[in-house]
């Protein structure tokens, strides 16, 4: 992929240079200068690393026709800018809804089509389904993690209910995807940030409350979405008898793992902003950053913090906030421990 391409992909994404970075694993200055065509021959290992996150799908182009979609009206920032007419917007919407489409599916096919094991495969007899596999041949799948499934034979809430115990997976617009164990760090964050939110909320007598997973959230109220946020906080009201969350929490957090890193940065990202949430927190315990993204906010431009930062909470509209300085001394007692 060449810089020209990657710039355009880019916009079409409504990607920033930070968070191109993150998913890349390369330095912020390094993606900077790269973009703002400071670096003119950049090492081949640093543009691989880019084109991994950034590759699109092969068309006769190599680019997609921007001119039929307006990719940068369909990020959240523009759309949120916006103020011109009722079909414009609706226009925007459109496009807004096209562009997750794809960025679903390309997703799907470069991330979880070629990571398919025996046990997934075994999964997909019960339920009969089939669907495309790289080289074209179609097999025997079902509610196959990550699988590209036709939209006529998308999985439902139903075959969610149905997966056997052992298994943990999240259903996105019909597909699933596993969810690996979270490691020790993932849970000591977890639990430390539901106590931090809660004592926040209560503080200032807030109307909300703070849950932690696994608790299904059926984020679409549709039947087929069902999802499992890391940290969600509910400010609406809700069943407290129900089996599960119906539609978008105020607040998400999501801390990051290697194998949710690009889930949680780029899909359900896109996922949490179009379903309504509110504002949305990734948390990454290897750079000890929390990125923050306040979709109600005018200017919104997400906001990156590290672990020894104060971050205040959106929603609370200047009320709460979080010490994440009181994460890192707690963590810091762990690695100082001779376990």
């Amino acid at each position: 992929m060449t810089i020209k391409e990657m710039k355009q992909r880019k916009i079409e994404l409504g990607l920033t240079n930070e968070m191109i970075a993150e998913m890349a694993d390369l330095p912020l200055s390094t993606v900077q200068k790269i973009f703002a065509g400071i670096t003119k021959a950049p090492r081949k290992a640093t543009i691989d690393a880019l084109s991994a996150v950034l590759s699109a799908p092969a068309d006769a182009s190599g680019l997609r026709d921007t001119d039929s979609r307006t990719a940068p009206s369909g990020s959240h920032t523009d759309r949120t800018r916006a103020g011109g007419t009722d079909s414009a917007q609706a226009g925007s919407a459109d496009s807004a809804e096209a562009e997750w489409h794809r960025i679903h599916e390309q997703y799907i096919e470069d991330t979880f089509l070629q990571n398919l094991t025996p046990a997934d495969l075994e999964f997909a007899k019960l339920l009969g389904r089939t669907f495309p596999s790289p080289d074209g041949v179609v097999r025997e799948s079902a509610g196959q993690y990550g699988s590209v499934l036709p939209k006529s034979n998308k999985c439902t809430v139903d075959d969610y209910y149905a997966l056997p115990n052992d298994r943990r997976a999240e259903l996105i617009d019909g597909h699933f995807y596993d969810m690996g164990a979270p490691a020790v760090i993932h849970q000591l964050i977890i639990f430390r940030l539901q106590y931090l939110f809660t004592e926040s909320i209560e503080r200032h007598e807030m109307p909300c409350v703070v849950l932690q997973s696994p608790c299904d959230v059926r984020l679409d109220k549709d039947n087929y979405t069902m999802v499992q946020p890391d940290l969600l906080v509910l400010c609406h009201d809700f069943d407290i008898n129900a089996i599960r969350c119906e539609g978008a929490p105020d607040l998400v957090v999501e801390v990051l793992s290697p194998s949710s890193r690009m889930k949680d940065m780029v899909l359900k990202l896109h996922k949490y902003q179009r379903a309504g949430v509110r504002e949305y927190w990734i948390v990454d315990p290897k750079n000890h950053t929390v990125t923050v993204h306040n979709f109600t906010d005018p200017d919104y431009d997400p906001k990156k913090y590290t672990f020894a930062d104060e971050i205040p909470v959106g929603i609370s509209d200047g009320l709460c906030s979080i010490d994440f300085s009181r994460i890192q001394e707690w963590l810091s007692r762990f690695d100082n421990r001779n376990l």
